[in-house]
Order: structure tokens, then sequence, then C-alpha cells
């Protein structure tokens, strides 16, 4: 759930960890994701199409990985947050039927700018999925 309160700079410091999320990794998600990023790649949506491509199942597609990564960091942060700077590092796959797991961490917390800068990665059971930091301001 996001918290229905934006967290202050003052109440953030540099090492602070992130509460843990699972997210179950499902074709309706998969399906979804890639439906309303307008990505019809068949990978996404086609399980045979997906297996002539070498892939054991239809996989998620990059933009419901940075949505997901966008919920971590909000949940977190709170819904007044602004996202001024997202970069992120794609590895093993998400296929239906696996759980992906985000944590992170605080690494930089600049008073001059009242951001923050959180390190996360979200790893399934192949190993990381995503990994990355993510710059929010913070009133």
């Amino acid at each position: 759930m996001i918290s229905k309160k934006t967290k202050s700079l003052a109440e953030v410091n540099v090492g602070d960890q992130l509460e843990a999320l699972s997210i179950p990794i499902t074709v309706t998600l998969i399906n979804g994701g890639a439906i309303a990023t307008r990505d019809y790649f068949p990978g996404h949506h086609d399980k045979e199409a997906a297996q002539a491509l070498g892939s054991p199942h239809i996989f998620m597609n990059i933009l419901t990985t940075n949505g997901l990564v966008q919920r971590f960091v909000e949940t977190w942060a709170g819904p007044g947050a602004r996202f001024r700077d997202q970069k992120i590092k794609l590895g093993a796959p998400n296929y239906p039927g696996d759980t992906m797991t985000f944590t992170g961490e605080v690494v930089e917390r600049d008073q001059a700018t009242s951001s923050v800068v959180v390190s996360f990665k979200g790893k399934n059971s192949m190993g990381n999925h995503v990994a990355g930091t993510v710059t929010v301001v913070l009133p």
C-alpha cells in the first residue's frame, strides 16, 4: 500500500532500508502491462510465439518493469514525492509463476536539491531482473 503521507527530507538518512515488496509474476500482469503500454510484441502476449523465439514462456516488457520500480519507490516515499531520474539495468527475464522481490536503500541525500537517491534490486528465482537507482525530490 502506498503511504498516504509523503516522507520529508528530514526523515530520511543514507542507509535507510526500504521495506521489501514481493510481486507475483502472472500472465495477467505481463499481458496487462504490455497492453497498457501499447507493446504488442508477441513475446509479451503469445506463449507459442515466445517459445519460437527460444523463451520458455511470455516475458515482462521493460515498461512494466519501470512501472513496478516506480510503485516500489513511491510506496516508500509517498504520493507527494517527485521522481527526477530513474536508471535501470535489466537482467534475468520475469516469467509467469515466479515472484520478483524488490529491496532498496537510500544511498545519497542532497539537502541543496531536497533529493535522495535510492539504489534498488528486483530479484526473481533466476537472479536480478532489474537493478538501478531512482532519484526522488522530497518536501
